[in-house]
């Protein structure tokens, strides 16, 4: 069966980049032109995905707005040269389509993961966060695709880092399948250095079997009393029903301004190179 739904958790308040996100979702600061999270959307369409669902909050109603269309702003520049500049997400929102739902409560993202159930009916779906923005030959996700055509178990996109940098994710630990994949034994979230058991660290991309749902249903909280969804993928880890992928491409860690500032110099500079 094919998967077609991608989940967007986007209910987080974006401390780091207060006061922009009072009024602002975080997935709607541009890098350029384009709000994050559009860049995940299309890396989503790219991988054949054509259903969008979307966990949101209070104060993110600018999100649906924008994947919607804007009659008198359209009626405003039709004719004009500025037209040009809704073609692309027009067509975007020609090709998929968006469904929400409200997170009431942050309580981590297992827990916003488990709030996108209702919107979630297949064998399996992705995840994207849109914060994590990659750039790549071939999109990230639609690498991750064919590993789960492959292996037809859940697929996490890890990364090296610096191991003082281990306790800002969740880091794994497992047996090398081949030259990009593990076989996933241990998963642990935000570890200090001296205790990660590896310099592999999760990243915003994940593709879930549905099981997923009745392991994050039944789990306790764990670290900072949140439902993490690494716990719940560590008892699909145990049954052998987890790989972690070492994609292809690069990953810009928007979260926080140091990544974000470096997302926006590095497509500055594509964008300039291209015209």
């Amino acid at each position: 069966m094919n998967i077609t739904t991608c989940l967007f958790p986007a209910a987080g308040y974006g401390t780091r980049f207060l006061p922009a996100t009072k009024a602002i979702p975080k997935e709607m600061l541009p890098i350029l032109n384009k709000p994050l999270l559009q860049y995940g959307v299309e890396e989503a369409i790219d991988a054949g995905f054509n259903n969008m669902a979307i966990v949101t909050g209070r104060g993110k109603r600018a999100i649906e707005d924008h994947f919607d269309v804007s009659y008198e702003l359209e009626a405003q520049i039709r004719g004009t040269d500025k037209e040009q500049y809704l073609v692309e997400i027009r067509n975007l929102i020609d090709k998929c389509s968006f469904t929400y739902i409200r997170q009431n409560e942050m309580k981590g993202l297992g827990h916003a993961i488990l709030t996108g159930k209702p919107l979630i009916n297949q064998s399996a779906f992705a995840v994207i966060l849109a914060d994590d923005l990659c750039t790549a030959e071939e999109g990230v996700l639609s690498q991750m695709v064919r590993m789960y055509e492959k292996y037809k178990c859940s697929i996490v996109a890890v990364e090296e880092i610096e191991k003082n940098q281990s306790n800002r994710y969740g880091i794994i630990a497992g047996e090398k399948i081949d030259d990009d994949c593990y076989r996933v034994n241990l998963m642990v979230e935000k570890p200090e250095p001296e205790e990660a058991p590896s310099n592999l660290a999760i990243i915003g991309r994940y593709i879930l079997t549905s099981d997923i749902f009745d392991l994050l249903q039944n789990q306790k909280p764990g670290k900072n009393g949140e439902i993490q969804i690494t716990d719940a993928l560590m008892k699909q880890a145990q049954q052998g029903k987890v790989i972690a992928y070492k994609f292809k491409g690069r990953r810009f860690d928007c979260g926080n301004l140091d990544g974000f500032m470096e997302a926006v110099n590095y497509y500055y500079q594509a964008l300039r190179d291209n015209t």
